[in-house]
């Protein structure tokens, strides 16, 4: 990927990994190749999320190992999260782990 690129994706690609906000990056730089690679991320991230939070009030049932589970399952989207940030940021265009895979299938 050509330096300009990313230079131009940058300063919007981060917010890719927040939730919603992911459509700012994907309408303002929609032919920017940095940008989608991480709109195709925080997409995956996005659903990893809202499936958490289904697990997690399923699991609100089960006390202390419910807890315990969706407890890890949060730290885990947290620390995506903040990956994504920190590869967004510094120009980089690594898949994050364990999720990556499945936004490289993503077709924008």
């Amino acid at each position: 990927m050509e330096q300009k690129m990313i230079d131009d994706g940058k300063p919007l690609a981060w917010l890719s990994y927040l939730g919603i906000l992911l459509l700012i990056p994907l309408l303002v730089n929609k032919d920017n190749e940095y940008s989608k690679f991480h709109v195709k991320q925080g997409i995956v991230l996005l659903v990893c999320s809202i499936a958490g939070s289904v697990v997690s009030i399923i699991l609100a049932f089960i006390p202390v190992i419910g807890h315990l589970i969706s407890l890890a399952i949060w730290i885990f989207i947290l620390v995506l999260v903040i990956m994504g940030i920190i590869n967004a940021l510094n120009g980089k265009t690594e898949p994050l782990p364990v999720i990556g895979k499945y936004a490289e299938k993503i077709k924008l």
